[in-house]
């Protein structure tokens, strides 16, 4: 009883707060207008006006980055294979296929360890 008692004294504490805030008129606030797609015609209101951004105009740099990234792919797709790639490709279904009975041998050694060890402790008890 004690945690529900705190918890409807702290929402009462809140409830009141918020009503003293709503009272003294502080949550006020009206959201502020920004003009970006509009152009104002009134000048009570023209120092809202949102200066439009301006792109980078170097353009060399935008482009030397591409012609960048290109030549390095290029150069990745023209280099040659090793010689050795085929055979990887081959072996690689019966490398996984061993990969997994080891996975599984390991799991089984490590299971006998700890019985063994389980069935020595009880013995020395």
């Amino acid at each position: 009883m004690d945690e529900s008692e705190a918890r409807k004294a702290k929402l009462k504490a809140l409830r009141e707060k918020a009503e003293a805030a709503k009272a003294s008129g502080a949550s006020n606030d009206a959201p502020t207008l920004k003009f970006r797609n509009y152009e104002p015609r009134d000048d009570k209101i023209s120092y809202e006006k949102v200066v439009p951004a301006n792109p980078p105009s170097d353009k060399s740099q935008t482009q030397h980055a591409a012609e960048e990234d290109l030549n390095e792919d290029l150069a990745v797709a023209m280099a040659p294979k090793k010689a050795n790639w085929d055979l990887r490709r081959d072996v690689e279904e019966k490398l996984a296929k061993l990969e997994r009975r080891t996975q599984r041998a390991i799991v089984e050694i490590m299971q006998e360890q700890e019985q063994q060890n389980l069935r020595g402790g009880e013995a020395r008890d």
